[in-house]
């Protein structure tokens, strides 16, 4: 099956303006989650989607593929979606622009899900998360049923420990996978009440009927997408001790 992976990116944050173009040890943190992407076996092309003229030549610049797109997406699922309407492809995933740390194995474990169940139409990833996180806002939280799929993501704690003897609380990883065909339905969705209250997007496919698969990753990965500059220095502290791991002493 033909695989994409689709990097939205887009200049404007309220709380770092520019992020995506923000040096990294040497490098815009768009070209490290490009090239994490690319690494990936899985996915068979990976495009920048940006509707911001000096993302798309900052992409060019490093030898990346770049579409510009319309600058009136709600999202960047929508602008994905935009992206994939003109592409013979079969499956799409959504990485987001802001995760530098990405692990291609993640990518694959997701992609690898798609393929092996024709019957799913999108999929995500959780992790399980240690007791200091789970009541922070910022850490969006999912439960599952027996099979797998998503009952529910909030930012509250949940489930909430009445029985606590083995309290499993899983944080929801940001990177999506859906068939061409949903992700062109998903983009075209009406925003819901749930999802305007938790402001979390992927609510709309729960509360329009749909369902969503959560695989929980089996790879060792530090959840940090950069939203702030304390986020950014950190991401910056471990690229660079990354470097020094795969640098030969002398």
């Amino acid at each position: 099956m033909n695989t994409i992976g689709i990097i939205p990116a887009r200049y404007a944050s309220t709380r770092l303006p520019g992020k995506p173009l923000k040096d990294i040890c040497g490098k815009p943190m768009i070209q490290h989650v490009y090239e994490r992407v690319m690494e990936a076996r899985l996915i068979d092309d990976v495009v920048v989607a940006t509707d911001d003229r000096r993302i798309a030549d900052a992409v060019n610049e490093f030898g990346g593929r770049v579409v510009l797109t319309r600058e009136d997406h709600p999202n960047g699922t929508s602008r994905a979606a935009e992206v994939v309407a003109a592409m013979d492809v079969d499956i799409v995933v959504n990485i987001q622009g802001d995760e530098p740390l990405i692990r291609s194995e993640m990518i694959d474990e997701l992609a690898q899900v798609m393929i092996d169940d024709r019957t799913l139409t999108s999929a995500t990833l959780c992790y399980r998360i240690p007791p200091d996180q789970h009541a922070n806002p910022g850490v969006v939280k999912v439960v599952r049923d027996h099979q797998s799929y998503a009952l529910y993501f909030s930012r509250s704690l949940i489930p909430y420990p009445r029985n606590a003897e083995d309290h499993r609380v899983y944080e929801h990883i940001g990177i999506y996978a859906y068939t061409r065909p949903f992700l062109l339905t998903y983009s075209e969705l009406s925003d819901t009440p749930l999802c305007i209250t938790e402001s979390l997007e992927q609510l709309k496919i729960l509360e329009h009927g749909y369902r969503m698969k959560v695989i929980e990753t089996r790879v060792a990965y530090e959840a940090l997408s950069v939203d702030t500059e304390e986020d950014l220095e950190r991401v910056r502290e471990l690229v660079a001790g990354e470097i020094d791991q795969a640098t030969p002493s002398a």
